[in-house]
C-alpha cells in the first residue's frame, strides 16, 4: 500500500494492483478498497489498517515422519495459495499468521497419510498424498477466505543410511541379473563349442575314412595292374615291394629334414625282409 505525499492534506491514498486495503473507521472495519486512488477523510476517523496481496503465494513445508515399514523420511510439500478478493476481509481479519496455519494442516495430513504406506508405496503415491493435503487445506482455508491453487509433493527424502542401503540392494539385484546373464552366455558358448568340436571330429573321421579308403583302393589297383603286367608275380610280392619302397622313402624324409626327431630302426640289408614282414603283419593284424 502506497500513500501519496499529499495524503496528509488531500486525504487520498493509492492502492496498488493485485492488492486490496482494509478501510476502518474508528478501529471498526468499514470496507475493502480496490486498487486505485481513494479519498480517506481522516478527520472522520477513517484510516487504512493494512493491505492484503491477491497474488499467488507459495510456502514450502518440510515435514519429518515415518513410513509403515519404520523408515523415517522428510516430505517436502509446496503449497500455492492466494486470498480471494470477495473474501478479503475474512482473509485479513480471521487469521493472524496464514503460513503457520497452512503449515499446521500440512503436518497433520502428511503425518496421517504417510505412516499408512511403505517407503516404496510412498514414492509411488506422491500424487495421492498431495491430493489429500490439497483437499484438507481447501476445506479448512476456504472458511478464512483463501483458495488453495496447487499442492505438490516435491520430494521424499529418506535418511542417508536408508538411501545407501536402497542403492546397495538395487546394485546387488542388478549384479545378480548380470551374473545370471553371464552364466547363460558362457553356457551357450560351451554348448556351441561342444557342438563345433563334435561336428569337427565327425568331419575329420569322415576325411580319415575316405583317405584310408582311397589308399586301399589305390594299393589294390596298383597291385592288380602290376600283377597283370609282370607275369609270375603274386600280390604278396607286390605288397612287399611297396612296403620296402615306403620304408626307404621314410628314411629319406627323415634324413632330409633337419628338424625331424631321430628314429632308430634296423637298416641293414638282411633286416629289410624282417621290416617288410613286421610292417605287413602289423597292417594285416
Amino acid at each position: 500500500l502506497l500513500v501519496s505525499k499529499m495524503g496528509g492534506v488531500c486525504c487520498c491514498v493509492q492502492v496498488d494492483q493485485s492488492t486490496v486495503a482494509m478501510k476502518e473507521q474508528f478501529g471498526k472495519f468499514n470496507e475493502v478498497l480496490e486498487p486505485g486512488c481513494h479519498c480517506l477523510p481522516w478527520c472522520f476517523g477513517f484510516q487504512i489498517s493494512g493491505s492484503l496481496s491477491l497474488r499467488v503465494q507459495q510456502i514450502d513445508v518440510r515435514c519429518e515422519t515415518k513410513t509403515k515399514d519404520n523408515v523415517f523420511v522428510t516430505v517436502v510439500a509446496s503449497i500455492q495459495y492466494r486470498a480471494l478478493a470477495n473474501k478479503a476481509a475474512d482473509a485479513f481479519y480471521k487469521l493472524s499468521n496464514t503460513r503457520e496455519q497452512i503449515q499446521a494442516y500440512v503436518f497433520d495430513v502428511i503425518r496421517a497419510s504417510v505412516p499408512r504406506l511403505e517407503l516404496d508405496a510412498a514414492f509411488e503415491q506422491k500424487n495421492d498424498i498431495a491430493k489429500a493435503v490439497e483437499d484438507e487445506l481447501e476445506k479448512a482455508m476456504s472458511a478464512y477466505g483463501y483458495e488453495i491453487v496447487q499442492t505438490l509433493i516435491v520430494d521424499i527424502e529418506p535418511d542417508a543410511q536408508v538411501k545407501r542401503a536402497m542403492n546397495e540392494i538395487n546394485a546387488a539385484a542388478r549384479l545378480r541379473v548380470a551374473a545370471n546373464e553371464k552364466a547363460e552366455a558362457e553356457k551357450i558358448l560351451q554348448i556351441k563349442r561342444a557342438e563345433g568340436e563334435a561336428e569337427s571330429k565327425y568331419l575329420s573321421g569322415l576325411g580319415i575314412a575316405r583317405q584310408r579308403q582311397a589308399i586301399v583302393d589305390g594299393l589294390r589297383d596298383s597291385v592288380l595292374a602290376f600283377s597283370e603286367n609282370v607275369p609270375g608275380t603274386s600280390a604278396k610280392d607286390v605288397m612287399d615291394m611297396v612296403l620296402i619302397t615306403q620304408y626307404f622313402d621314410t628314411m629319406k624324409e627323415i634324413g632330409s629334414t633337419s628338424k625331424s626327431s631321430a628314429v632308430f630302426i634296423p637298416h641293414g640289408p638282411g633286416a629289410v625282409r624282417d621290416i617288410a614282414s613286421q610292417i605287413r603283419d602289423g597292417l594285416l593284424q
